[in-house]
Formats: structure tokens, sequence, C-alpha cells
């Protein structure tokens, strides 16, 4: 884990064709993503490839992940849930996933443009020709410290996508290794539903404990639920929301 200090970064919703700018505060996030040797030492899985990212990994795998790691570290627990609805305790100091701007904002590094760096030399991407996520760290890290932000396995983050038009949707971010350069960016925003999982979605864990209800590093509950709410029936190829 590496400390990121805290600043503002600018989140872009190309549906909505909106932005808007957010204040974080300091906060912890991995140098690398979750290794399967990692996942398997937490879990008690199988590490085909330790030192490969942990991919084919839900979004509800990753947060229960999260909370397996504080115990096993003796931190109090980020999650706790109903069924498969999470509630965050934003006061928790244990491992979690990062917020939307925070993975955003960790991943800039201070640059403005699509990529920190030359995306050959930072990225894993379908320039490389791999058919499947490679070991981190071996591409250059950004000015963070931080590895493979950029290609090799989206990421998951603990954002809704658009509860709007996908209900339940989660973000990732990030690009994989599979990805051409114009999804491997900085701003691009993908997401799946809370089981789906993919061989080239992975996450990274985030730390910090903030003194807040319901809002926290540019989530908030209450955003969430204006987000949700939309007049008149859904368009062809909107996901139902559950009643």
């Amino acid at each position: 884990m590496t400390r990121v200090a805290g600043g503002n970064v600018t989140l872009h919703d190309a549906r909505t064709k909106s932005r808007r700018s957010v204040g974080l505060e300091p906060f912890e996030i991995g140098v690398f993503a979750v290794t399967q040797e990692q996942l398997a030492e937490i879990l008690g899985v199988s590490a085909a490839f330790p030192r490969r990212p942990a991919s084919d990994v839900s979004w509800l795998r990753a947060v229960h992940f999260c909370n397996a790691a504080s115990e096993w570290e003796g931190l109090d627990s980020a999650y706790s849930f109903d069924g498969e609805d999470v509630t965050w305790h934003l006061d928790s100091d244990g491992y979690r996933l990062p917020t939307e701007a925070e993975w955003e904002f960790a991943c800039r590094a201070g640059s403005t443009t699509p990529h920190y760096g030359p995306l050959a030399d930072v990225a894993w991407t379908s320039a490389d020709g791999v058919s499947a996520p490679q070991n981190v760290g071996g591409k250059h890290p950004n000015l963070n410290g931080l590895f493979d932000t950029l290609g090799n396995v989206w990421e998951w983050c603990w954002d809704l996508l658009d509860p709007a038009r996908y209900n339940d949707y989660r973000v990732f971010r990030g690009g994989g290794f599979a990805d051409d350069a114009w999804s491997v960016r900085a701003s691009v925003r993908r997401g799946g539903a809370p089981r789906m999982h993919h061989d080239d979605v992975g996450f990274r864990l985030a730390r910090g404990g903030f003194d807040s209800v319901d809002a926290a590093q540019g989530w908030s509950a209450a955003t969430d639920q204006e987000r949700a709410e939309r007049g008149g029936p859904n368009p062809f190829g909107w996901t139902p929301r559950s009643t």
C-alpha cells in the first residue's frame, strides 16, 4: 500500500455528458492489483500464476476478500452484508475497494492526459499481443508509484456505474490486456453486475476511514438514489430496476 495525498479530480459521465469535481482526503491504495498469490493465501484457493493479478473475480467476491484481508490483519471490516446488499462503514480503517474518484485520482498521479506515460511503457494492452494478464509490475509505474492502473486487468471500484440504466452494476476502471488504446484511458468507465466475473477484471485494495455518514471520497448514497430515479419507461436495452 502507498499513501496518496488529498486533492481534486474531475469525473466525466459520457452518457449524461456531465462533469463533476470531487475533493478527496488522503487515503491508501495498493501499489499492485491483488495477485493470485494474495487471493490464495486469504481465501484458500489455488494460484496457478502467483504474480499475475487475481482476475475472473466478481465484485461481491472482491468485497468479501476486503473483509477477509482486514480480519487477517486485525482491522475492522469495512463492509457488512444483508444477503447481497452491501453497506460500507465509512469510519472503518480496514481494507476496501477504492471509490471511483480515488481510483482515477491515484491513476492520473497529476496527469491531465488520457495516459500517465507512453502506453507501451506503462500498460499491457492488445498491442502487446498477450492472451492473459501478465505478472504485476512488468511495466513502468505512475508518479504515485502504482503499477498497472492502466492495462493488464480492469479494476473494480465501490461505485455504481449508472443506476438509472444498469441497476446495481458496479464500476470497473483502467482497461485490460485485450483492449486497444481507446479503452485504456484514465477516464474510461465500464461495469458489471455484482456477480459477474471476467478474465480481464480484478481489483486493487484501498484503506482510509472517514468521519462522515453515507458520503465520502466522491461517493454519496443520496446521489446514487438521485441517479437511479428516472421517470417514465426505460428505453430499449436498459436494465429493468428491481422493485
